[in-house]
């Protein structure tokens, strides 16, 4: 997939570890400017974590990129683990974060479950944030929780019907219970077989045309077991979320200026939730890319993405 429209590749200046409560510990890199503009990545999921291409959405003159892996995702230890992983845990993970680099206050970036964590975190800290550029926005609800694990049939029936058939037909009724039960097994045979059902199954829903790339880099291990375990464990709890939900709180950051990106033929995200959340929000600017899905690499997406950050840039 040419990525030419994206900054070249740069690593970072500065990494690290960071302890955290629960035995979690995150890992941490600082890239670009370190008198630049603060910028905090925030990666998808949850359990994800974040990869080198990411740095590059960021011109790195300019730009003081922070990007961190999640507990339990990526380079953050132990991978996979789910004790003491919350949405608020995560949001205080952010705060000591940016308290232990100095920083006063930061765009955010953030897509799919990104966008999710941005706005916790907004909501919470909106003192700390310039403004947010989010992308295949993920509120939470339970709604947007069934159509990935059901609905996506509609329109991905082959990669759906192996989904579901990595489970015996008598588990096939609760998808998420049969799978969260393999995903918490402590043998590798079990669960690492179920964390790529899971993952590729999202990896090839993710993209408007087919991308065996994509799907292969979902597939590897330590994104695999990251992102399908976490993600298991934050659908069984409603996302850890407050029982209003990200919009019932918008008022919160209603002054926030915001750019949200979205592909018009994004199946993991559909663009109505972008839509509502843009309707809520009298700080937010949306763009639909025609021709695009859910990944943030399709063309059209990271051109928009770049764009964003760009005018965010020259405020």
């Amino acid at each position: 997939m040419p990525r030419g429209d994206l900054f070249p590749d740069i690593a970072p200046y500065e990494t690290g570890l960071l302890p955290l409560s629960g035995g979690h510990v995150m890992y941490w890199e600082q890239v670009g400017n370190p008198r630049g503009q603060p910028v905090l990545f925030l990666h998808g999921g949850p359990g994800a974590g974040a990869g080198a291409v990411h740095r590059r959405f960021f011109d790195p003159g300019h730009w003081r990129i922070v990007i961190f892996d999640q507990r339990g995702a990526g380079r953050s230890r132990p991978l996979g683990e789910l004790r003491e992983n919350t949405t608020p845990h995560l949001v205080s993970d952010i705060e000591t974060l940016r308290r232990f680099l100095g920083i006063e206050r930061w765009l955010l970036f953030g897509g799919s479950w990104g966008s999710t964590l941005a706005l916790a975190y907004a909501q919470e800290h909106p003192e700390r944030v310039t403004g947010c550029v989010l992308r295949g926005v993920f509120l939470g609800r339970q709604t947007e929780v069934e159509w990935f694990l059901d609905g996506l049939k509609r329109v991905f029936p082959d990669a759906w019907a192996a989904f579901a058939e990595h489970l015996p037909p008598e588990e096939r009724g609760d998808l998420l219970a049969g799978y969260l039960k393999r995903l918490c097994d402590p043998d590798p045979a079990v669960h690492l077989p179920a964390a790529r059902a899971w993952s590729q199954y999202e990896g090839s829903c993710s993209t408007l045309l087919p991308s065996p790339e994509t799907v292969a880099s979902f597939a590897q291990d330590r994104t695999a077991l990251g992102l399908a375990r976490i993600e298991a464990h934050y659908f069984a709890h409603d996302l850890f979320l407050p029982p209003e939900g990200l919009l019932g709180r918008i008022g919160r950051i209603a002054s926030i200026p915001a750019e949200i990106v979205q592909g018009r033929y994004d199946m993991v995200c559909p663009p109505e939730t972008a839509f509502e959340l843009a309707a809520a929000w009298p700080g937010a600017r949306l763009t639909i890319v025609p021709d695009a899905g859910h990944s943030a690499l399709e063309p059209g997406v990271r051109t928009a993405l770049v764009s964003a950050v760009e005018r965010f840039r020259r405020r």
